[in-house]
């Protein structure tokens, strides 16, 4: 049995996997003040709990937040505190009594959506996970393309507008602190879902999106990116005026296509690219 973690700044979620079949999921909120320390009691709680019915082969994650793959630790959280520098792989492994593998959650979200979800039979496949933060993955040919030091595909702190506010990164008017759900609500005081359903405040809003993904699509001409995360859930609403103002947006001459798709997987996406990579690490 595989047991598959997705860590985020808005919640945590654990499935368990006996072969492709889901048999057990369990999601709850982050407490983003607790820090590491909290996290790490909650995940203990819960596989201490499982276990005692479950026996776990593998273990996959998806940690939100910058990774360095081939050290397999994680590098730091720019959403809660405590986890730089921290061996996530090696608790886990003490924790569930099985080998750990783990990767950024865009990474591993791009993996279950390219695999299981929307993105099938796309390559090369942009994934962007677009809820607390905002980060993104590139797919192709099997396998994720993380770059030469694990940082490829980090969208979220592209610049789109250099006089912008400043983003938690230290930079100013980061994709990011643009458009994900954290600032949406801070800088309006009113959460993305209840934004996103005022047409007006969507127009605006697609424009900035447009400009973060004008570079994915201009860098890597994907066959289509997929949009997970909390925000993704508007559907139609935000989707459909995307696409326009992306078209808009793309230079003139270039016929690389426009082809823009919610995450199939909705809040699983991280879970099944999990248990994916845990399955082809070992």
């Amino acid at each position: 049995m595989i047991l598959a973690i997705d860590i985020g700044g808005t919640k945590f979620t654990l499935a368990a996997f006996d072969g492709p079949r889901m048999v057990r999921r369990e999601s709850r909120a982050t407490d983003a003040s607790g820090g590491r320390e909290w996290m790490l009691a909650q995940l203990t709680k819960i596989v201490t709990a499982w276990r005692r019915e479950l026996s776990f082969e593998r273990c996959g994650i998806g940690f939100g937040g910058p990774v360095d793959f081939a050290s397999q630790r994680v590098v730091l959280s720019t959403h809660v505190g405590g986890w730089r520098d921290f061996d996530l792989c090696g608790f886990l492994h003490d924790l569930s009594g099985a080998p750990a593998v783990m990767d950024n959650d865009a990474n591993v979200g791009a993996i279950g959506e390219a695999e299981f979800g929307a993105g099938r039979g796309c390559s090369p496949l942009f994934y962007m996970t677009l809820s607390t933060g905002i980060g993104g993955g590139i797919y192709e040919s099997g396998r994720v393309w993380r770059g030469a030091d694990s940082y490829a595909g980090e969208i979220g702190h592209l610049t789109i507008r250099p006089d912008g506010p400043k983003c938690l990164c230290g930079a100013r008017g980061c994709f990011e602190r643009m458009c994900c759900g954290l600032w949406l609500e801070r800088d309006t005081g009113r959460s993305a879902r209840e934004l996103l359903q005022d047409p007006a405040f969507v127009s605006r809003y697609v424009v900035d999106l447009a400009l973060g993904l004008k570079a994915a699509i201009m860098l890597l001409n994907p066959m289509r990116i997929v949009i997970g995360g909390g925000i993704s859930k508007a559907g139609d609403a935000l989707f459909v005026p995307l696409e326009t103002e992306l078209r808009r947006q793309i230079t003139n001459w270039s016929a690389a296509r426009i082809d823009v798709a919610p995450a199939a997987l909705a809040d699983d996406s991280v879970l099944w690219g999990a248990y994916s990579l845990a399955l082809s690490a070992f």
